[in-house]
This record gives structure tokens, sequence and C-alpha cells, in this order.
């Protein structure tokens, strides 16, 4: 994350900034998860990439990221003659956000330690050095 905390509170962030604060993604990600919950539907990668303009491998990189962040799901549809192809859905928003809260508890809890061993490591410093 390449903005400090305060940096951050201190801006104008939408909802889907929340995908780059918690996972590191990328304007083409936020992009990307956008339109897939618009459409309604799933698309495959080659529909992804005609529908933002950017070439299939931008596309795929981004669709990646995306699942791996966990925010898409992929499905995979076959083809009565054989063979297949994938399409990629939006995962539910509920879901997410809950996963998104628990990542969020998760860190004050991790941040609440760090401060107080922070507090106790530095506490007696002052003191032992006047000595």
């Amino acid at each position: 994350m390449a903005d400090s905390m305060q940096e951050m509170l201190r801006s104008d962030m939408e909802c889907e900034g929340l995908l780059e604060c918690f996972h590191d993604l990328k304007a083409i990600d936020k992009e990307v998860f956008r339109l897939l919950n618009e459409r309604g539907e799933g698309l495959t990668v080659d529909e992804i990439a005609d529908a933002v303009d950017r070439e299939r491998s931008t596309a795929y990189r981004s669709v990646q990221r995306l699942l791996t962040a966990g925010f898409l799901q992929k499905e995979q549809v076959n083809y009565e003659q054989g063979g297949y192809h994938h399409v990629y859905h939006p995962r539910d928003a509920e879901e997410i956000a809950g996963e998104m809260q628990r990542t969020l508890n998760d860190w004050y809890a991790k941040m609440g330690q760090l401060i107080g061993e922070f507090g106790e490591k530095y506490a007696d410093e002052p003191a032992a050095a006047e000595s």
C-alpha cells in the first residue's frame, strides 16, 4: 500500500477503492470488476477485453488478480462437440464484504497489539537514558 494511513483517511475514497486498499488491485481490475457486476452475466476473457478496450493478455491478468483476491468465480462451460471455455462472474457482494470486514478486524487487532508493544518498549527508554 503506497499511501500512508493518514493520507488514505483524508482522501475521498469510493467503495471500489477497497479493492485497491485490501488487495493492492489496479485501476483495470476495478474496471473489470465493475463491468462484470453491471453486466449481470458471465463473460469470457475475450469479451472482457473487448468491453474494456484492452489486450486479451491485460484482461486475463486482471481476471487472475481478481480471482486470486476472491472477487470473481470461474465457471467452465462445456461444448456439446467437446472442449470448453471459462466465463467469469463476480462473487456475492455480501460475502466479499464479510471477508473484508474480517480482514479489517484482524488488522485492527494486530495493530492494537503492535501499538501496545511499542508503548511497552519505549515507555522506559527516556528514564533509563537519564540515569
